[in-house]
C-alpha cells in the first residue's frame, strides 16, 4: 500500500468518524448519564462491531451483502429495528432531568453499555455502506491482503475510538448545563430524533448494484 493511498484512507476515515452519527449520540448520552470514564464501555462494543464488520468486508462477506438481496435485506431491517427502538425509548423517556448514578448502581451496567455500543455499531448505516461498498477499495489485490487489513483496520480503529472519546469528554464538560433542570427532556427528544432520523436513512442504505 502506498502512501498515498494510507493518507487518502485517513482523510475519509477523519470525515467519517467526526461527523456525529448514532455512535457519536450513543457515546455523548452515556457521558451525559454516566460519566466520560463509563463511556469506554459502550465505545469499545462500538469499536468491536467495526472490527466484525471490517473482518467480514476483508474476507469476501461483503461481497455476499452486496451480491444477496435477501441476506443484505434482513441484516438492514434488523439495524433500522433497533434505532427505531432506540429512538421511540429516548422519545418516550420521561425523566426532565440528569443525575449521576452512585457507583454502587453501577454494577452490571458496564456490560450493558458495551453490548449496546455492539448493537449500535451493527446498525451503522455509515459504517454499513463503508465497510462493503469502500473500504474494499483501499485493498491492493495483487500485494498480501493481511497487512493491508491491518494497516487499514488499525487507522480506523485509532480515529473511531479517538473521536468517540472526545466526544464523551466534551460532554462531559458540558454536564453541569445540561443537568439543569429540564434539559434532559431536551436533550433525549433531540437524541431520539437523531436515531429515529438514522433509521430512516439506513432504510434507504441499497445494495451497490441495485
Amino acid at each position: 500500500m502506498s502512501i498515498e493511498t494510507w493518507l487518502l484512507y485517513v482523510v475519509a476515515v477523519l470525515v467519517l468518524t467526526i461527523t456525529p452519527g448514532p455512535a457519536v449520540l450513543m457515546c455523548i448520552t452515556n457521558s451525559i448519564n454516566f460519566g466520560a470514564r463509563m463511556t469506554l464501555f459502550p465505545a469499545l462494543g462500538n469499536i468491536t462491531s467495526l472490527i466484525a464488520i471490517m473482518t467480514c468486508s476483508a474476507i469476501g462477506i461483503g461481497a455476499i451483502l452486496a451480491t444477496s438481496a435477501l441476506v443484505f435485506t434482513i441484516i438492514k431491517y434488523l439495524g433500522v429495528a433497533y434505532l427505531l427502538y432506540l429512538g421511540i425509548s429516548s422519545l418516550r423517556a420521561k425523566s426532565s432531568d440528569f443525575v449521576l448514578p452512585a457507583e454502587t448502581e453501577l454494577r452490571g451496567t458496564r456490560l450493558r453499555l458495551y453490548v449496546k455500543g455492539m448493537l449500535v455499531g451493527i446498525s451503522n448505516p455509515k459504517a454499513l455502506l463503508f465497510f462493503t461498498a469502500f473500504f474494499p477499495q483501499f485493498i491492493n489485490p495483487a500485494a498480501a491482503k493481511l497487512p493491508q487489513f491491518l494497516v487499514l483496520c488499525t487507522t480506523f480503529v485509532f480515529f473511531e475510538f479517538s473521536v468517540l472519546m472526545l466526544y464523551a469528554i466534551f460532554a462531559e464538560r458540558m454536564g453541569p448545563w445540561l443537568r439543569s433542570k429540564g434539559k434532559a427532556k431536551m436533550f433525549n427528544q433531540f437524541s431520539g430524533g437523531v436515531f429515529v432520523a438514522a433509521a430512516g436513512l439506513l432504510a434507504t442504505v441499497k445494495r451497490a448494484n441495485d
